[in-house]
C-alpha cells in the first residue's frame, strides 16, 4: 500500500533525534512539508539533511522549548508563515523521567506535566482551528505503554502519559464530526535516542548492540523495535488510507503490553 501525504503539512515536536527524527524522514518521503520543532539547535542542524536527504517537500528545522508557551506561539507562527497551515500534529516531545513518589517534587512535576501534556494541548490548540475549517487533520500523541499500566516508581513520566491517552480520548470524540482524527501511539522497547544516551551514561562495558539484544529478550517477539517501524504506522494514522481510525492508543511494543 503506497501512502502519499502531498499537498499536506506536518509539524513533529522532538523532532530531531530518535523516533520524531524517524518520522520526520519517513512523513517528507511521502510528500509531506515537515516542520521539526526540538530545544537544541545542534539536533536541529544535524536532523535537517538527513530529512532532505529524502524529502519531496519543504522541511524546516525550528528551535523551541515546548515546554514554554511563547514559543510554542512563536515557532507555530514560523510554520505558518512558511507553510501556511498545518494539517498534521505529531506530540513527540518528552523524556523517561521516573522515581519513587517521595522523591517526585513541584518543579519536576510542573516540568514533566509542561514538557509532555501542556505542548500537546498547546500546540493542538493553534492547530485545530484550521483543519476544523478544512474539515481534514490528524493529530498524534506519542506516549508509552506505561499510561495504560503504571508501575510503582513511574512517576511522573506515567502519570503524564495516561493524561496524555485520556486527552487523546477527549479531543478524538470533539474533533470526529469535523474529519480530524487523533490517535495515541504508546511505545514499548523501541531502539530510539533514549536507548543510546542509556547506554552512554551507563558505563558498563557491553556494547550497544548487546545491550539492545539483551533488552529485546523481554519482549515476547524476541527483539526490540525500530523507530522506523513507529514512524510508519505514524504515516498511516496520518494518512487518507487511516481515515476510520480514532480515538485509539496503539501499543507499538512487540507484544509487551499484557493491556491491549
Amino acid at each position: 500500500m503506497e501512502i502519499t501525504l502531498d499537498g499536506r503539512a506536518a509539524v513533529i515536536t522532538g523532532g530531531s533525534k530518535g523516533l520524531g527524527l524517524a518520522m520526520a524522514i519517513r512523513l517528507s518521503a511521502s510528500g509531506a512539508d515537515v516542520a521539526i520543532l526540538a530545544r537544541g539547535q545542534d539536533g536541529l542542524d544535524t536532523a535537517l539533511p538527513q530529512i532532505q536527504a529524502t524529502a519531496k517537500g519543504r522541511v524546516l528545522a525550528i528551535q523551541c522549548d515546548v515546554s514554554k508557551a511563547a514559543d510554542i506561539q512563536r515557532a507555530y507562527d514560523s510554520i505558518m508563515h512558511s507553510l501556511g497551515r498545518i494539517d498534521i500534529v505529531i506530540n513527540n516531545a518528552g523524556q523517561s523521567r521516573t522515581g519513587a513518589f517521595e522523591t517526585v517534587t513541584d518543579e519536576i512535576w510542573q516540568e514533566d506535566l509542561d514538557l509532555k501534556l501542556f505542548a500537546a494541548i498547546r500546540l493542538t490548540r493553534l492547530a485545530w482551528p484550521q483543519m476544523r475549517d478544512r474539515r481534514w487533520g490528524r493529530v498524534i500523541n506519542v506516549l508509552n505503554i506505561g499510561a495504560k499500566t503504571p508501575r510503582a516508581g513511574s512517576a511522573p513520566t506515567t502519570i503524564s502519559r495516561a493524561a496524555g491517552m485520556a486527552l487523546t480520548k477527549v479531543l478524538a470524540g470533539e474533533f470526529a464530526p469535523h474529519n480530524v482524527l487523533v490517535n495515541a501511539m504508546l511505545v514499548g522497547v523501541i531502539v530510539s535516542d533514549q536507548i543510546v544516551r542509556r547506554h552512554k551514561a551507563s558505563g558498563n562495558n557491553t556494547t550497544l548492540e548487546d545491550q539492545i539484544a539483551e533488552a529485546g529478550k523481554a519482549v515476547p517477539m524476541g527483539r526490540m523495535g525500530t523507530a522506523e517501524e513507529f514512524a510508519n504506522l505514524a504515516c498511516f494514522l496520518a494518512s487518507d488510507q487511516g481515515g476510520y481510525i480514532t480515538g485509539t492508543a496503539i501499543n507499538v511494543d512487540g507484544g509487551m503490553s499484557p493491556v491491549v
